[in-house]
């Protein structure tokens, strides 16, 4: 990558991330959504836009003795993703391809866990990032329908999806799913209380058929506004982000 680069820490110094010091950068999400996969010990795991494996390495520092599989289609942040898991010495397999032509090593596979965390603007709305592994890493070009139908044919019967997005798409991450899965729980977050929450995880299980089930929000911090420099993380989102931590009490199916 012919950019400067940053070497993060994230759970608590116990993972580090090369990613783009200019263009997009990992954060809060991808730990969210790797806190929420219910997995075990010798499960696989399919991380679809997968970036520089922020996500699918969080999980595998939580969880160790996974099969982790990651498909990203921008070749300089998988070429990343696969030097992240060298370093941590952790079992990512990345494939550099689109997710709508997958290499028959993924597409004729299925996964126990499927996680995703899609681009969240469309194109039609908004400004264009001018760095282009931002824009496709946060401008849809794959219809989101189209990427959730990827996701879901992955999972095998009993497997899970789960999936971390803005709110205002959730609509459509409902109509997508439809009957195809179910045991559908919706986790939204906001940064306060009182605010609006502005992303959501959505869980669900291929097979099952338990009612849809709406969480209450998840806050990610204390307070009514930031004071001073200091973090003001909430005490189980801090755990999450720090000690990593499984989401408590998500998802329950």
């Amino acid at each position: 990558m012919g950019q400067s680069l940053t070497h993060d820490a994230f759970l608590g110094g116990r993972l580090h991330i090369w990613q783009p010091k200019r263009g997009y950068r990992a954060g809060m999400d991808p730990v969210l959504l790797a806190a929420s996969i219910p997995a075990r010990a010798g499960q696989t795991v399919l991380d679809l836009g997968c970036g520089v494996g922020t996500a699918a390495l969080c999980l595998a520092t939580r969880v160790p003795g996974l099969s982790l599989t990651g498909v990203e289609v921008q070749p300089d942040y998988a070429d990343l993703a696969r030097r992240n898991a060298n370093e941590a010495k952790l079992p990512l397999d990345v494939v550099t391809a689109d997710l709508r032509a997958l290499p028959g090593s993924v597409s004729a596979r299925s996964f126990d866990h499927v996680l995703t965390n899609p681009p969240y603007f469309q194109r039609a709305q908004g400004t264009e990032s001018d760095d282009a592994g931002r824009e496709t890493a946060m401008g849809e070009e794959v219809p989101f329908a189209v990427w959730l139908d990827a996701a879901i044919k992955r999972v095998r019967p009993g497997g899970t999806l789960t999936v971390i997005q803005r709110m205002g798409r959730l609509p459509e991450a409902l109509a997508a799913i439809g009957s195809r899965l179910g045991a559908c729980e919706v986790l939204p977050i906001t940064g306060r209380p009182q605010q609006h929450a502005e992303t959501f995880l959505l869980h669900a299980v291929k097979g099952r058929r338990t009612p849809f089930r709406l969480c209450p929000p998840l806050v990610t911090h204390q307070g009514e506004s930031h004071r001073g420099d200091r973090e003001h993380y909430t005490a189980p989102l801090m755990n999450v982000l720090r000690n990593a931590a499984a989401m408590p009490g998500y998802p329950n199916s």
